[in-house]
């Protein structure tokens, strides 16, 4: 059946052989048609209900382009399962004694993808030069890169990036920036065939060459993508085998979180990422464990995920929504955080996946993170009231309907704090818009009082400290908050290279903030998946960065 198919789709379509086969590929598995060669392809299979923009590193702002650009391109450095550094394209670096230079020594041996765009088809070596062309890609205002604040204010400008020679890269910071090398494992930073770039433009999107661990194979968007296996991917395991041992990744588009759930029940999928709502409870328990009935059909990832859930609030004291809003008054915003429980409040609508947020913004499985040394908010209604008397609200009275705007996925949640903080004598009301329109609304600081997320990029807590620096524009700094101290002290936290130190000052500055309270954190989060049993040596990360290169995939 599949020759016969094959044939017909050449010769009516004029389809090469190659992009039909690809579409086989993506076709076939879910049609029934499988054959013996099939069923030994060692594929791995998700879901991505909210689409793939594009498969440009440069644009891989969200997890939906991340996780694909990681899959096809490298970085010169990447983060281990421990949150450290380590080499990726270059084998090791050099700082300067000032702290402004740093020297990459690079792999000689990492070969760009086999791709047309060079001589004979055949990929070539990757040298100084194109990690060169792949950084400037990101700061070039022709390109407009999302990613092209990783650099602003950091590098120098006059000559950023050098290629010393094929192997030797150097980068130049205008002052001493401790985290730069967090920055350098975004996917942002991903080294690309500037050929490829060359010949197909914008439409590079769509026509990926990189040295990641799998190449492009194809992509009819809104239906399939798939990815094959890289044969001269340069890692190799401990004894000596190639990296990857998979054949290959294929990544669906179902909109329908129901329907990803249902393919996964299937075993039509390897697994998904992040429980919805409607099937949450029927698959944990509260505790946060695998009720009996799903024991042996799947299997329970979870970690935690260097992601804070908290509500934003506007302190902006020069923006008319500000001047006539309750909220202006420290005292009313501290209300809010001791007015509800957050401990209920994962335990019942997260199924106990989470870790209630009652420390600083800096969340959980950070290096930095001191519970006991930064002090949050905790349930005290009673702390509550009074703090809304001081603030000259006793028992609610004269304090107006406060709005707060969520989107659908975390209605439920607002709405559990809200009816909480009634009983201290303070008025919600939740109203539910677009993420879209959220987003424009928090970035042009029309939104009083919103829910919000801040996922790491890197796993620095100067990432989380950004959302309050003064001198940041919306993003990352959605409430405006502004503190001259707390400025001085984040400033000088990214030029210490000294880590004890730095986590000291990180410290000193998160709880500047939580103590003016221009947020609400909610929880810490977790990343929380389901992944089939026959799938081997799969383990999440705290960056939920979906890492294949050492999965296996056992007889289905």
């Amino acid at each position: 059946m599949k020759t016969r198919l094959l044939y017909w789709m050449h010769k009516v379509f004029k389809w090469p052989y190659d992009r039909v086969v690809a579409l086989l590929l993506l076709v076939i598995p879910f049609a029934g048609c499988t054959d013996h060669a099939e069923k030994e392809r060692k594929v791995f299979r998700y879901n991505e209900y909210t689409g793939i923009a594009s498969l440009d590193p440069a644009f891989a702002k969200n997890q939906s382009t991340m996780w694909p650009a990681h899959q096809l391109f490298n970085t010169l450095v990447e983060i281990d399962d421990s949150l450290n550094i380590k080499p990726s394209l270059a084998t090791r670096w050099e700082v300067s004694e000032d702290k402004r230079t740093y020297t990459f020594y690079l792999r000689s041996d990492v070969l760009f993808h086999d791709n047309p765009v060079f001589p004979g088809s055949k990929g070539r070596n990757m040298t100084a030069a194109d990690v060169v062309f792949s950084l400037n890609r990101i700061i070039d205002p022709g390109v407009a890169s999302p990613g092209a604040w990783i650099f602003n204010g950091k590098v120098d400008p006059r000559e950023p990036f050098t290629a010393v020679n094929d192997t030797v890269f150097r980068l130049k910071l205008l002052q001493p920036y401790q985290p730069i090398l967090g920055i350098l494992s975004m996917q942002y930073c991903s080294v690309v065939a500037r050929e490829a770039v060359q010949q197909f433009g914008v439409d590079f999107r769509s026509h990926p060459v990189g040295t990641g661990p799998f190449q492009f194979v194809a992509w009819e968007e809104g239906q399939g993508l798939v990815f094959k296996k890289n044969p001269n991917y340069f890692e190799r395991d401990s004894a000596g085998n190639r990296l990857p041992y998979i054949d290959g990744i294929k990544i669906s588009f179902k909109e329908s979180r129901a329907t990803e759930f249902l393919l996964l029940r299937q075993g039509n999928l390897d697994f998904i990422n992040e429980l919805d709502p409607s099937f949450k409870d029927e698959v944990l328990t509260k505790k946060g464990v695998l009720k009996k009935a799903w024991e042996g059909k799947l299997v329970l990832k979870t970690q935690p995920y260097l992601n804070i859930e908290y509500l934003g609030i506007l302190v902006d004291s020069a923006n008319e929504i500000v001047r006539s809003s309750p909220l202006r008054f420290k005292k009313v915003r501290q209300a809010i955080n001791y007015g509800f429980d957050r401990r209920k409040m994962i335990l019942y609508l997260r199924n106990s996946l989470g870790t209630p947020a009652e420390s600083g913004f800096v969340p959980k499985g950070l290096p930095s993170f001191n519970d006991s040394l930064v002090k949050g908010y905790h349930y005290d209604p009673a702390k509550a009231i009074a703090l809304l008397k001081e603030a000259g609200f006793p028992g609610g009275k004269g304090l107006p309907v406060i709005r707060l705007l969520t989107i659908s996925m975390y209605a439920d949640f607002a709405n559990f704090i809200a009816k909480q903080l009634e009983a201290v004598g303070m008025r919600i009301q939740v109203e539910v818009v677009q993420k879209a329109l959220l987003f424009e609304m928090t970035a042009n600081s029309r939104a009083a009082f919103f829910r919000g997320g801040w996922i790491a990029d890197y796993p620095d807590a100067e990432n989380y400290l950004s959302v309050f620096y003064s001198k940041n524009p919306a993003p990352p700094n959605y409430t405006r908050y502004k503190n001259a101290r707390f400025d001085a002290i984040f400033e000088a936290a990214i030029k210490e290279t000294n880590d004890s130190l730095r986590y000291i000052l990180y410290r000193q500055a998160d709880q500047l903030a939580i103590n003016d309270a221009p947020v609400v954190p909610l929880w810490y989060d977790k990343v929380i998946q389901l992944v089939q049993p026959n799938i081997k040596g799969y383990q999440p990360n705290a960056l939920n960065l979906l890492e294949l290169r050492r999965v296996q995939i056992l007889d289905r």
